[in-house]
């Protein structure tokens, strides 16, 4: 099994995945079953009955209860067991475990490691995705590939301009040099890639409705090793923010991603785009959600063949890296880090 960073916060789900059907999802190789209590708060335990290992996901919810589906035996939300059929001694070990949960910013936050170190304060935010002067759409893809090919892919922008050519990409990406910083103290990247004139991809034109050639800002903030976010301005050539920092004539967009392992090998891949124009407008909404998940699974596809790729290569293969591989190398150096720690 991959060293995973397990005493961290990850995504497990989106608020809106979770009510009172039972939901299972896997995290760092651990099933987990999710749902809300009648009061509404996210609760989620081990998916796996303690009898006979029957998962509590295709069983049933009695009020705040789960009803084991093979044998009935009965947990309540902190995983202890509460009934077992046909006695009424019930074995010291009948619990499951539980998981700390958070939900903020839209997103269901689980903490897989040491209970007793789960801060909430410790999460990091995407106030957007829950902010009305914002517009989101947003979904989740599995990727059949291990996360870090999916932290490095995000955090070279640079293959925007072959793989996703007509959607995202244009020439000025790959060819516009990166700025890298690595905030060591709290363990955050930052990599940003300003274009002064650039060619309007598709995504933003039919968007914003700029015709010509745009100022387009990228810049990336990743919070290993869950939380990556781009923030990302568009605006004609040569319109800039005031000198104050208000910017009323730019479009703003914030890209999200949570990058969640689900096991050694696969990956919950959350994606979410908010907005702070065309706020009312739901074509632009629909528009934006079918672009931005095309560019998704293509970005799937091209990992899930990279993954494939990785399991054929013989021991000691060496990559090489280049100057657009500054903040996917520092990821990788943190990740270990956390792993190790």
């Amino acid at each position: 099994m991959a060293a995973f960073a397990r005493n961290q916060w990850y995504v497990a789900a989106y608020g809106r995945e979770v009510g009172r059907e039972l939901f299972a999802r896997t995290v760092l190789g651990e099933p987990i079953v999710f749902y809300r209590t009648e009061s509404g708060e996210v609760t989620a335990l081990a998916d796996r009955c303690v009898h006979r290992r029957y998962p509590l996901s295709e069983s049933r919810l009695d009020g705040d209860k789960i009803i084991c589906g093979y044998h009935g035996f009965t947990y309540d939300r902190a995983g202890s067991c509460v009934a077992v059929p046909g006695q009424k001694r019930i074995p010291r070990t009948a619990r499951v475990p539980s998981y700390p949960v958070v939900e903020q910013d839209s997103f269901v936050w689980v903490w897989i490691g040491d209970r007793d170190l789960a801060d909430p304060a410790a999460i990091p935010r995407a106030p957007w995705l829950a902010d009305p002067n914002y517009t989101t759409v947003s979904g989740m893809e599995p990727l059949a590939a291990r996360y870090e090919l999916l932290v490095d892919n995000l955090l070279d922008l640079s293959h925007e301009t072959y793989l996703h050519g007509g959607y995202i990409g244009t020439p000025e990406v790959a060819e516009t040099p990166i700025t890298t910083e690595v905030d060591e103290d709290r363990g955050i990247i930052y990599v940003s890639r300003h274009m002064a004139d650039a060619e309007c991809p598709t995504f933003y034109a039919k968007s914003t409705g700029i015709e010509g050639r745009i100022t387009r800002w990228q810049d990336i903030e990743y919070h290993p090793p869950c939380l990556y976010l781009l923030h990302s301005r568009i605006a004609p050539v040569g319109v800039l923010p005031n000198d104050d920092g208000t910017d009323p004539d730019g479009f703003h967009v914030e890209v999200v991603y949570a990058i969640t392992p689900e096991t050694e090998h696969s990956t919950h891949d959350f994606w979410a785009v908010a907005r702070d124009f065309a706020l009312e407008d739901q074509g632009v909404s629909d528009f934006l959600a079918e672009n931005n998940r095309t560019v998704v699974l293509q970005d799937v596809r091209a990992l899930d063949i990279l993954e494939r790729v990785i399991a054929t290569e013989p021991e000691g293969y060496q990559e090489l890296s280049v100057n657009i591989d500054t903040g996917g190398l520092a990821a990788r150096r943190i990740l270990a880090k956390l792993a190790a720690s």
